[in-house]
């Protein structure tokens, strides 16, 4: 293994349900990325929002994770007890004048395609939503090691962006950015669905003065309809009791060489074997089809 550095990665998985295979692709590829790296690997849940949250599903993902041999280096942080730290960085930037009350429902913003640049006259509500302030150009542009140079306007792709959502809970914007900078991420490693959220990340970071850390996006797998497997019936959850058809698939989901893990028979040997053969220059672009990845692999139903 390298001589450990620096690298700080993480993965994040939202208690919505159990552990499904694009999940644990995300997993499995931030592993590698940081272990490659020499450094640490954190796990973070990110429980913001209780009507989506399945009871005991944050155990459950913890649990998948042990048996598939991923184990995390330190404790366990949950977004639901880091509420002051975000309260903190709200109230900096309501300070700032960086965020404002924002009192248009979404109807309001219906015309706009639900981008907000101005709040409509006179709308007033009890519960009013917090938005940061996004200046008419915010050019945000960063480099993906897989997918190259990525640069949006986040005025014009975006706009002004929700921190706390009308409703109470925290919006995912911010309490991602805090805690990445909380916890001293030096990396992102993280599926393509997310890439979108980055610029705005980015600018969030400026407006807060924290460290920007690399991001990395990983590729999505997709069902036999073209659908993010988290959004598809395929979706099932992976096998605690038989990880390696999985471990398998992932591995080949990140492009990686199958022959360097096929004498691998438990999590442990499979993870001794794929570290030193992990080659991130071949993490492909484009997205993965479930079933070419299951082939052969027995890892769950594809159909």
């Amino acid at each position: 293994m390298p001589h450990p550095t620096d690298y700080r990665g993480r993965f994040a998985p939202s208690p919505t349900g159990a552990l499904h295979f694009g999940s644990l692709v995300a997993a499995l590829g931030s592993w590698l990325v940081a272990r490659h790296a020499g450094g640490e690997w954190l796990v973070r849940v990110e429980d913001l929002d209780p009507p989506r949250e399945v009871p005991g599903a944050a155990q459950a993902q913890l649990r998948t994770l042990e048996h598939f041999g991923l184990h995390a280096d330190g404790a366990i942080v949950r977004q639901s007890e880091r509420g002051h730290l975000y309260q903190a960085a709200l109230d900096r930037l309501l300070a700032s004048g960086d965020a404002f009350a924002c009192h248009c429902s979404r109807g309001a913003l219906a015309a706009s395609g639900g981008i907000h640049r101005r709040c409509v006259p006179g709308a007033r509500r009890h519960d009013p939503a917090i938005r940061l302030r996004v200046p008419d150009r915010a050019v945000i542009a960063f480099d993906d090691p897989v997918h190259g140079r990525i640069e949006q306007d986040v005025a014009t792709g975006v706009g002004d962006f929700v921190l706390r959502r009308a409703d109470g809970p925290w919006a995912y914007q911010l309490a991602v950015v805090v805690d990445d900078a909380d916890q001293g991420i030096t990396q992102v490693v993280r599926g393509a669905d997310l890439l979108d959220s980055t610029p705005r990340q980015i600018l969030l970071q400026q407006r807060l003065g924290l460290p920007t850390p690399a991001y990395l996006h990983l590729p999505l797998v997709l069902d036999g309809d073209g659908r993010k497997l988290s959004k598809s019936q395929a979706a099932l959850p992976v096998d605690d009791h038989a990880p390696m058809p999985a471990l398998v698939a992932a591995w080949r989901v990140l492009g990686q060489d199958a022959r360097a893990v096929a004498e691998a028979a438990t999590p442990e040997r499979f993870l001794a074997l794929a570290l030193p053969a992990f080659e991130p220059g071949r993490i492909p672009r484009g997205p993965v089809a479930l079933r070419a990845a299951m082939h052969n692999t027995g890892a769950i139903d594809a159909d």
